[in-house]
């Protein structure tokens, strides 16, 4: 039977996998983020494509950390009671998202403004949000974010789970090499991508009104969407979905490739077992 990682393994991997990815991919972020912001010329076009860096570096690891114990805890939980993996695999990685976005929010808002432009420092950025906002200025664009995030792991995940069962009953082995994991990772990250790039688009765009009305309440994603397309057409909901595809497949490569990796490591060496 197949070793199972314990949720100490789980936290530790995520956290690596989460700051590894999000560092490496960090530039591609920002090009779509500008992209899907009003175009390059008013972000700035391909100029300090590290802003931002320093909330990615401290988000990443938590955030990636309480998506993966959330998700395999889950998991455990619901697997005795039904038969249905895609189920319980969709189900598992939405209640991991909805836990992670709970730090991942609060970054995304500081980043995406350091992307486009809107503040030199992450400093100036985090007092501009606690005077004009206060504490849930940071959370600005949370339930969008969740509205995108929850379609994108409930198609990446069960697709990721499905090609690492069926690809291992072919080799007739019970653990993939992680690199073998990696390029299912890359597979349903692209198709996830893709799929949900309208949603993506959308987030951004409600986190990134406060710049012209600060104390405006969060638009809504149905009118937020309305707006775009009656002012800049069908086209603008697929803006950046070329970044965004190549820098989620290279993310689901890179981070559930440095996930399996670092499991195995643990599991091999025997650490955080209890």
């Amino acid at each position: 039977m197949e070793r199972q990682a314990t949720l100490k393994q789980a936290l530790v991997s995520g956290a690596v996998a989460g700051l590894t990815v999000d560092v490496l991919l960090h530039p591609l972020d920002t090009l779509k983020t500008r992209m899907q912001a009003h175009g390059f010329q008013p972000a700035g076009l391909y100029r300090g494509v590290y802003s931002g860096l320093l909330a990615t570096t401290f988000g990443s690891a938590p955030n990636a950390s309480l998506f993966f114990v959330t998700y395999e805890a889950v998991k455990r939980l619901l697997y005795p009671w039904t038969d249905s993996r895609a189920m319980v695999h969709m189900i598992a990685a939405s209640c991991g998202e909805m836990t992670a976005c709970t730090v991942r929010v609060p970054t995304e808002v500081i980043k995406q403004r350091l992307q486009t432009g809107q503040f030199p420092t992450t400093s100036t950025a985090v007092k501009y949000v606690l005077q004009t906002e206060g504490i849930l200025g940071f959370f600005r664009g949370f339930s969008s974010t969740v509205a995108r995030e929850i379609p994108f792991t409930c198609i990446q995940f069960p697709l990721y789970e499905y090609f690492k069962v069926a690809y291992a009953k072919h080799k007739h082995v019970k653990r993939l090499e992680p690199w073998e994991a990696s390029i299912f990772g890359s597979a349903s990250g692209a198709i996830a991508a893709a799929l949900t790039t309208p949603l993506d688009v959308t987030k951004t765009r409600i986190i990134l009104a406060q710049k012209h009305h600060p104390s405006a309440p969060d638009p809504g994603m149905i009118s937020t969407m309305r707006t775009m397309l009656k002012e800049e057409g069908p086209k603008v909901l697929l803006a950046g979905m070329g970044p965004r595809m190549l820098w989620i497949s290279l993310g689901g490569c890179i981070f559930l490739g440095m996930y399996e990796k670092t499991i195995k490591i643990c599991l091999d060496w025997h650490l955080f077992e209890s």
